[in-house]
């Protein structure tokens, strides 16, 4: 059976949209062959939360589990994604009957903004009584297609249920051009020691 993945991340670049006033997407050269040197190498510093990212616990708890210590388990598997175009914050009602999977990306109309626009403050977020849906339903992984999955300016009481649970939160998906259905289902978060999240590829396949 022939399987065509597709790349659901969002490309870094110094136009990349961020979190207000996060660190900045800085991208430099170390050394190029075109100025003599033996090889091309470049730097870069940005917040760990630029991008297609994943947030762990210990960004939110202070005893939480950090990136290198979480269930790498829920990185490959199953995923439900659920297609939410009309509304403007996700409740628990929104969300489909019926006992939810180990995996739930949110599709929304986030996914029709760009990837290198001006932060919309606007964007559709989880209300807390939807992660606390996704929380009795034994949900490991939630992910949604824009910087947060908790409301701009009140980041605490969605995140810190997801995470008090110990489910991964993955953040900045595009998914404009997937429809709702099951989905194979990738996301590789970088293995960086004692951090409170990291950028991630991810990857989604029918």
């Amino acid at each position: 059976m022939h399987y065509q993945w597709r790349d659901i991340s969002i490309p870094i670049s110094p136009k990349t949209t961020i979190w207000p006033d996060d660190p900045a997407f800085i991208f430099e050269p170390v050394s190029r062959i075109s100025e003599g040197a033996s090889c091309n190498l470049s730097q870069f510093t940005m917040s760990i939360h630029t991008g297609t990212h994943c947030d762990a616990p210990w960004h939110f708890l202070e005893d939480g589990a950090k990136i290198d210590q979480v269930d790498t388990t829920l990185f490959i598997g199953k995923a439900l994604v659920i297609d939410l175009p009309d509304v403007d914050l996700i409740h628990a009602e929104d969300i489909p009957e019926g006992k939810l999977p180990e995996r739930v990306l949110f599709k929304t109309r986030n996914s029709f903004l760009p990837v290198d626009g001006t932060f919309d403050r606007n964007y559709v977020a989880l209300h807390v009584d939807a992660a606390e849906r996704l929380v009795a339903d034994g949900v490991k992984l939630v992910g949604i297609d824009y910087l947060s999955i908790s409301p701009y300016g009140d980041a605490a009481p969605v995140h810190c249920t997801l995470l008090k649970a110990g489910m991964l939160v993955v953040e900045g998906l595009r998914l404009a051009d997937i429809v709702a259905g099951v989905y194979n289902f990738i996301m590789l978060p970088l293995p960086i020691v004692g951090a409170d999240g990291a950028p991630c590829r991810a990857f989604i396949c029918a």
